[in-house]
């Protein structure tokens, strides 16, 4: 009887699919890790979950464009004893903020749009923006129009609702302005309209004030392409870079993998969050938000993802806008990028000592001041459920750490040392 080899085959390329999301491993040692050492980040992260501060922890670290270190401790979720795995989805949070700035960025190389340009130009609801005055109830005409730049560097005056205890965080609040985490009825048009009907909480340019602007940029990416915001990112971005479990949604038949995110319960230790859940003028929603059917797209919060599929994201950047032989930045866009954005401003303590903010993510100017292990131009963020990265391309190095707790635990900064003291060759041939 002949034997009929679609079955094989159908088996052969869905495990190249699965494995196309990973970037190829490598030894440690032959990109100058220890693998010792590397032993040392794992017994770190297992001690916070032996404290009880996270449930569980996966870490990625790549070197070269090869993966060197994949792995996951503790749990997914606690009450169930289930265990945490690589291929965990977690909420990422403000790590969106930097794919959302990769998409703006394409349009401009695509001559859509220019840094300088007048977010008035695309969103009209902009025009004759106003900054709180000095005097309760009192706003004054702001000096200029907000810029795309602006948006990028968030130096716009737009901020977060539950950051603002002012009248500019009253006023979201009141006109029901969505700060991202929470699960809106409206749409990403209408959110943005109603952030644009408010004051701004500071002079466009003139201070970096971390908030809504990433949104704004979702929005200005539908408006630029003609496409909505979540296609656009479907289209462009992730199907191309191989990341198949990143999305605003999570469905049904992954649900299962999406991480529990805890909170403190006020003893010590951790709970799981309810949904929906207040923090200081916070509303979360951790379950219900990344439920199909969604309407409103947060280009600053919305994304779920894997420590896989990030690191896939990350390495297109340290390759200077490719990946697997397709390209979504040049290397020049990717140069201006990580440069230094806010340096003419006053410092912000989000951004930290040491760094500067480039077009979406913090980029680190000063080691010294940073008081951690790392190289002067690296670049990253992180979210507000714990999770980071960062590029380092004087080391040809990439990170990924994935963790849920509200608010984030101090992973990330144990984190950094640990993965630095692990390099035993600072000389890396750049690819």
């Amino acid at each position: 009887m002949m034997r009929c080899p679609s079955l094989a085959l159908l088996l052969l390329l869905s495990g190249a699919a699965l494995g196309a999301q990973r970037l190829p491993s490598v030894a440690p040692a032959t990109v100058g890790m220890s693998p010792q050492r590397i032993v040392r980040i794992h017994k770190g992260m297992q001690a916070f979950v032996d404290r009880n501060d996270v449930s569980g922890v996966v870490t990625l670290i790549a070197r070269e464009g090869r993966l060197v270190d994949l792995h996951a401790v503790g749990f997914q979720d606690l009450e169930s004893k289930k265990p945490m795995r690589t291929d965990t989805i977690f909420r990422i949070a403000s790590m969106t903020k930097p794919i959302t700035s990769v998409a703006v960025m394409m349009l401009y190389e695509e001559g859509k749009l220019l840094l300088p340009d007048p977010v008035s130009k695309y969103i009209p609801s902009f025009k004759g923006p106003r900054v709180v005055g000095t005097d309760a109830g009192m706003t004054v005409p702001a000096r200029r129009e907000i810029t795309v730049r602006d948006l990028l560097t968030h130096r716009s005056g737009l901020t977060y609702g539950f950051l603002d205890r002012g009248p500019v965080g009253a006023a979201y609040r009141a006109s029901g302005v969505s700060d991202g985490l929470t699960a809106p009825t409206a749409t990403l048009a209408e959110n943005v309209d109603k952030l644009a009907a408010a004051p701004l909480v500071g002079q466009p340019g003139a201070e970096f004030n971390y908030g809504l602007s990433t949104d704004v940029l979702g929005r200005l990416v539908e408006v630029v392409s003609g496409m909505p915001f979540d296609r656009f990112l479907r289209q462009r971005i992730l199907e191309p870079l191989g990341m198949r479990d990143t999305g605003f949604e999570v469905p049904e038949t992954k649900w299962s993998r999406l991480a529990t995110v805890y909170a403190p319960d006020g003893a010590g230790g951790i709970r799981p969050m309810k949904d929906p859940e207040s923090f200081d003028n916070a509303v979360m929603s951790p379950l219900s938000y990344y439920r199909a059917p969604k309407t409103y797209f947060s280009g600053g919060a919305g994304l779920t993802s894997t420590a896989t599929d990030y690191s896939r994201f990350a390495q297109m950047l340290l390759n200077r806008g490719v990946l697997g032989g397709v390209r979504l930045l040049g290397p020049k866009t990717i140069e201006l990028m990580s440069a230094d954005h806010t340096s003419d401003v006053p410092p912000n303590f989000l951004i930290g000592p040491g760094g500067q903010f480039g077009l979406g993510f913090r980029v680190t100017t000063n080691v010294g001041a940073s008081q951690t292990l790392g190289s002067e131009g690296m670049y990253g963020w992180s979210g507000i459920y714990g999770t980071n990265f960062w590029v380092d391309p004087k080391e040809q190095l990439i990170a990924v750490v994935m963790v849920q707790r509200y608010p984030g635990a101090p992973i990330a900064p144990a984190f950094q040392p640990l993965v630095y003291q692990a390099i035993s060759r600072t000389t890396v041939t750049a690819r």
